[in-house]
């Protein structure tokens, strides 16, 4: 049975396996770029207040985001602090900026896209979360079960932003637009792991 039905549902695909299997093998650097995106959940969330200041809506919910997301953030330390892992440079991935070269360039769409865009990245935290869940150590998937959610919260957050400020018929058309481009970064190969990667290709000996 699966932990986030409503998710599943809203997603175009489910994490492949192969993914599951890369991310266990190393879990270092899914700590490092979790860490790493639970950060810029909260930039991106600050700089759409300092952006959009006159939508009450969105800045109220994104300050707690912003908040939470920075615990979030803190959480991911103190776990790599314990199991003696450092820190060290890990590279974005290509899904957010795949993801973002859909948003249109002019407004009023161009928050709303934003927008939708958002909600398919914490929904797909939270799948992958999910997915992960029942193949970690118990300290791990504590952590990442008490994750999901805050992420399907803010993946509803999101959405209803979204309604908020546009028109439903384009909000479905741009939903299934997103939809379509975030299963084939999710389903595809990709150079490297992490959090929100394709599938990990196998390096050269």
């Amino acid at each position: 049975m699966s932990l986030t039905p409503e998710i599943d549902a809203f997603l175009g695909c489910a994490t492949p396996h192969a993914w599951i299997e890369a991310a266990l093998a190393d879990q270092e650097t899914l700590l490092i770029d979790h860490k790493n995106c639970e950060f810029k959940a909260a930039s991106t969330a600050l700089s759409l207040i300092a952006k959009y200041n006159g939508h009450l809506d969105l800045i109220n919910m994104m300050s707690r985001l912003a908040r939470e997301e920075l615990v979030h953030h803190e959480q991911v330390l103190r776990i790599m602090k314990r199991r003696g892992l450092s820190l060290r440079p890990v590279s974005a991935g290509r899904y957010a900026s795949g993801l973002r070269k859909l948003v249109r360039a002019h407004e009023p769409v161009k928050l709303v896209d934003t927008l939708i865009v958002g909600a398919f990245i914490e929904a797909r935290s939270c799948e992958r979360f999910a997915a992960l869940v029942p193949h970690l150590d118990e300290d791990l998937a504590k952590f990442y079960h008490g994750l999901l959610k805050s992420e399907a919260r803010h993946y509803q957050g999101y959405l209803k932003l979204a309604e908020r400020y546009g028109e439903r018929d384009d909000i479905d058309r741009v939903i299934g637009r997103v939809r379509e481009a975030e299963a084939e970064l999710i389903s595809s190969p990709d150079q490297e792991l992490r959090f929100h990667s394709g599938i990990p290709m196998a390096k050269a000996a």
